[in-house]
């Protein structure tokens, strides 16, 4: 062999060895690209940046790898809110997800091409417990695609107990009283409304937590919203819906600096006692019994009113769900982990450092005696049946300018009748691109 035909060869072994190496040390990395090495697997979960988020998604990675010690779980965070859901979508076009993500149910859900990306979970033995509720808010052309994590919310008002008993106040059953209550409670110089509208998604809570409501009086409301055939301007339960939003305003209930207040804002008035009533998800209450424990006793729950006291019911959110990626390199591993998320254990590791915010959509799980007594308040309505899941979770529509909207119409910027109109105009251009007949 000639020197040159040497050199050449030299020169291709060289590049053999280092691809080689490059081989090996690509096998060797973590997240969803790394493989199996030695019997152990790395799978990767992605959550929200949310404290109690990240605490539930650690709890249940220290858990899960105690039983199984050649699973580890990589937990990676991403914002909340558009941004977050933005990135979701993201990550899922480009081939770039988790093996699991943790990610809202119901409407949200629908918007990620969920049979394209996720795996379908609908023959899972894990199922059969898990109630009917959650799966429809997972649930696309028959096929479901999550699993529930943690418990429901419920969405109404937290009330504090001294403030109602030294005012001899009752927990109101129709808006009526609710009004009649906030009035009192002005007059003894006390704010009726806590207002956080500097954080806009805030301001649509009365809308939203009014769908309970809503049913009672149009109970194919959202079945003809989400086929063009109902709007909320053209509705009067629904509309109702932003008239309690416009009467908070006009009786001048909130804080006076209720536009420029966050949520973290009202937790804290909420805490100290210098607010008396709060529309909010009862997911606020992790919060609440973290920074202020000794309080939990004043602080109650109650379901939004409607107008008459025996149709006195409950809107509840649905917990978010776990979903696996359908292109994920560990789909089996990834459903074992799902499965162990709605088990007992699975339970009782996220119930250690999160506060469960009302029942859990599971057929064997019981609540901890330790549950804050607003929870405990959240149980009459589930026990007699008077619940009904926010509107997200049963109609695929959701206008990304509620918040935006319900400011407005809080803040008196805009009638009641033009909140309305304007957030059927918002919902359109979504309804469109979810390719909805009628639309």
């Amino acid at each position: 062999m000639n020197k040159r035909k040497w050199n050449v060869v030299t020169a291709l072994t060289s590049i053999m060895i280092i691809a080689a190496l490059l081989a090996a040390c690509g096998n060797s990395g973590s997240g969803q690209s790394s493989g199996s090495e030695g019997g152990s697997t790395s799978l990767s979960l992605l959550v929200d940046n949310s404290q109690d988020s990240v605490n539930v998604a650690n709890a249940l990675k220290e858990a899960y790898e105690a039983k199984h010690p050649n699973i580890t779980i990589e937990v990676e965070t991403r914002p909340g809110g558009s941004e977050g859901d933005n990135l979701v979508k993201t990550r899922l076009a480009t081939g770039d997800m988790t093996d699991v993500l943790f990610y809202n149910s119901g409407s949200l859900m629908t918007a990620l091409s969920p049979e394209a990306n996720l795996e379908d979970l609908t023959n899972e033995a894990f199922q059969a417990n898990v109630l009917d509720d959650f799966k429809n808010t997972v649930k696309m052309n028959g096929k479901v695609y999550g699993a529930p994590i943690g418990s429901t919310i419920g969405g109404g008002w937290f009330y504090n107990k001294k403030i109602y008993a030294d005012l001899g106040l009752s927990v109101p059953k129709t808006w009526d009283e609710l009004i009649a209550n906030s009035k009192k409670i002005k007059e003894a110089g006390i704010t009726p409304v806590i207002g956080t509208m500097k954080d806009s998604w805030t301001a649509q809570v009365i809308i939203l937590a009014d769908e309970y409501n809503v049913v009672q009086t149009a109970p194919d409301f959202p079945k003809q919203f989400t086929a063009h055939q109902a709007t909320f301007a053209g509705t009067p339960a629904a509309l109702r819906s932003f008239d309690k939003l416009q009467s908070i305003f006009d009786g001048g209930f909130y804080n006076t600096d209720f536009l420029a207040a966050t949520y973290d804002n009202g937790i804290k008035m909420l805490g100290e006692g210098k607010g008396a009533q709060y529309p909010m998800l009862s997911f606020a209450l992790p919060i609440l019994k973290q920074n202020y424990p000794d309080q939990m006793d004043n602080i109650g729950y109650f379901a939004q009113p409607g107008d008459s006291a025996d149709k006195n019911g409950l809107t509840v959110w649905m917990p978010s769900a776990a979903y696996v990626y359908k292109n994920g390199n560990h789909v089996d591993e990834a459903k074992k982990f799902v499965d162990f998320i709605v088990s007992a254990d699975g339970i009782a590791a996220m119930a250690k450092v999160s506060t469960p915010t009302g029942p859990y959509p599971l057929k064997d799980a019981k609540l901890p005696d330790n549950v804050p007594g607003a929870v405990k308040d959240m149980l009459p309505y589930f026990d007699s049946g008077k619940t009904a899941p926010a509107l997200e979770f049963v109609s695929p529509i959701k206008g990304p300018s509620l918040p935006q909207i319900s400011v407005e119409v809080g803040a008196g910027i805009k009638k009641a009748t033009e909140g309305a109109a304007a957030y059927d105009q918002d919902v359109e251009k979504q309804a469109k691109q979810l390719g909805l007949e009628g639309w």
